[in-house]
């Protein structure tokens, strides 16, 4: 399954277009730790933007992502991409063992985080965006409490990269995405970003 291949099965099952777009931002992030680490950035990405095909269809712990593993492998995707798809949740009979699997479940959560700071700033935009930035609202539990900032320190500290440089990190990758996630805001991209 190629990329092009792989938007088209999402599109075909995923009916929220956040959740998309939240997939499209974890598909970015892998892509530029990817490049980071020297690993294979196709594959990287395509388990990112495969990550949650499956939540609407098994929207809880129980039954995401492990219900939809059985569909990718019959569409011909590499055990280590399952793999590391089948460990991005916490499954004690998927445990994260591969920097590539780590790197997904890094990566899946913060970009929520990430967003919802994006879009409570002026400019609605990631351009601006710096760590700093999420960081101070990442003291407030009251806001993004939807997302779990324990699994996101986790993460970090699993791929073995400072949370904050982490969260640095991910801002540049979704940067390069910024249209397609609707964060463009009201700024446009320059080079200083």
């Amino acid at each position: 399954m190629n990329r092009q291949e792989a938007l088209a099965f999402v599109r075909t099952h995923v009916k929220n277009e956040g959740l998309v777009r939240h997939m499209l931002s974890v598909e970015a992030a892998m892509r530029w730790y990817a490049r980071h680490f020297g690993e294979d950035e196709e594959k990287w990405g395509l388990a990112g933007l495969l990550h949650d095909y499956d939540w609407e269809m098994h929207p809880t712990a129980e039954t995401h992502p492990l219900e939809g593993i059985d569909l990718l492998r019959q569409k011909g995707l590499p055990e280590d991409v399952l793999g590391a798809i089948a460990s991005h949740g916490d499954h004690s009979e998927y445990p994260r063992t591969t920097l590539f699997q780590k790197a997904l479940f890094a990566c899946d959560e913060i970009t929520g985080m990430i967003t919802a700071v994006a879009l409570v700033r002026p400019s609605k935009s990631l351009y601006d965006l710096e760590a700093s930035s999420v960081k101070k609202k990442w003291k407030d539990r009251a806001f993004a409490a939807g997302t779990n900032r324990i699994l996101m320190e986790e993460g970090a500290r699993e791929l073995g990269v400072e949370l904050w440089e982490h969260v640095g990190n991910v801002i540049q990758a979704m940067r390069a995405i910024a249209p397609d996630l609707g964060l463009e805001g009201s700024l446009e991209s320059t080079d200083n970003h």
